[in-house]
């Protein structure tokens, strides 16, 4: 079964013929479908465009939320309801073509378990095209996953690579990025983009600054999850280093030149408290120490959290049912 989850926030005007289009795609193809639509938090009359349609297709359920949480929380609320082995991402505002759905699923047969659109030619505002080309770019380096378009909302998954993550906030478009630091394949295909027929978008020049922010997080999540300390350790290392050498470098011109100064008037005594370099040193000691300690803070909060939950990802397995004579071993 092929679950496509459609989050939608006031997007009435655009579901119907969205399902309409994926309705043809499923019979031309003959796939097992089932759409579930998302409702987060419209104001105009989406939900019951959503319960209409689920009335006339037994394939279409409906999700609604209380308020708009965000689209991470409405995908988690979609990828927690379905029921397909594969699943699939779709934005609700008819600019994502149905019609691309069976390369997703080529591609995924190839081998790959996160299969991301690229939405090579697009129909946006130069305003938004130009800082996402930057965003993605930055993306790509930093993280080593190379997507021409993370932010692209059509994207296809395995289910056991959407059990393994935990979307919040707007992790949603790090999924590809998250699901490769769990061992997953992901690959990308382009697709074709529409213009915006209905609505407007729901993204605005904030979207860059909140993106930036989140790949911040993603980097340290993904290189430093279960080893904290090795970054905030690391730094706080070097700022307490700097700051003491930089106390010792004091203390010996403190004793030279009042050493030089019995000797000679030429030498003036070196006086600590009137160098701003004193300040300096001492605040590097207290952010290193306090780098320090959020870094025992932070192992302490892994250890406890990796005792419930698995820090590792398991491909596959293979072997027959355990001797009963045997004790049993599970991993995790």
């Amino acid at each position: 079964m092929i679950s496509i989850v459609i989050p939608a926030l006031n997007e009435a005007a655009s579901l119907p013929q969205l399902h309409k289009e994926i309705a043809a795609v499923a019979a031309r193809e003959n796939y097992d479908l089932e759409i579930m639509f998302v409702d987060d938090g419209s104001t105009d009359n989406t939900w019951e465009v959503v319960c209409r349609l689920a009335r006339e297709d037994q394939r279409v359920r409906g999700i609604r939320m209380r308020r708009n949480f965000g689209k991470a929380a409405a995908l988690s609320a979609g990828f927690e309801a379905v029921r397909g082995d594969l699943v699939m991402t779709l934005d609700a505002d008819f600019q994502d073509d149905p019609a691309c759905i069976p390369r997703f699923i080529a591609k995924l047969n190839e081998g790959f378990d996160v299969v991301s659109g690229w939405k090579q030619t697009r129909h946006d505002p130069w305003h938004k095209v130009y800082p996402s080309r930057v965003f993605n770019w930055l993306v790509s380096r930093t993280t080593h996953v190379s997507l021409h378009d993370h932010n692209c909302g059509m994207k296809l998954y395995r289910r056991p690579a959407l059990q393994e993550i935990q979307l919040y906030g707007e992790m949603h478009r790090f999924v590809p990025v998250l699901a490769a630091a769990r061992g997953f394949r992901v690959a990308e295909v382009v697709v074709d983009h529409r213009p915006r027929v209905h609505g407007s978008s729901k993204y605005g020049a904030w979207r860059f600054v909140k993106g930036l922010l989140d790949l911040l997080t993603v980097l340290f999540l993904t290189g430093f999850d279960q080893r904290p300390q090795h970054f905030l350790g690391s730094v706080g290392l070097v700022s307490t280093l700097l700051g003491v050498l930089g106390m010792v470098f004091m203390a010996v011109m403190w004793v030279a030149t009042r050493l030089l100064a019995m000797v000679t008037d030429l030498v003036t005594p070196y006086s600590i408290h009137e160098r701003a370099l004193t300040y300096y040193c001492l605040a590097a000691i207290v952010i290193g120490v306090q780098f320090l300690s959020i870094g025992f803070l932070a192992e302490l909060i892994t250890y406890t959290a990796s005792r419930n939950t698995d820090n590792y990802s398991i491909k596959e397995e293979v072997g027959g049912e355990p001797d009963t004579d045997q004790p049993t071993v599970r991993a995790g």
